[in-house]
């Protein structure tokens, strides 16, 4: 099955999560809290998604919500593009 979001993106947040291992897969729904993604990790990961892309967050995005799976980030990513 193919992921909705692009290399660049799976490569980001697999790199915040210290809890998913190298051959499990990244789902949609996969819960980033549960694979390790922490406060400092979010800040960390959001930084590193808004330079990457070139965006910025709305300040609204910026919720426990949108960080709760790969889903979720990647459509407030989309639509600060």
């Amino acid at each position: 099955m193919t992921s909705p979001w692009d290399d660049k993106f799976e490569t980001l947040v697999r790199g915040a999560l210290p809890f998913l291992g190298p051959g499990e897969e990244l789902r949609a729904d996969t819960d980033l809290t549960d694979a390790g993604l922490d406060s400092m990790a979010i800040v960390e990961l959001l930084t590193s998604l808004e330079q990457a892309y070139g965006v910025r967050l709305a300040a609204e995005a910026l919720t426990r919500e949108t960080f709760g799976t790969p889903a979720t980030l990647w459509r407030a990513l989309s639509l600060a593009s």
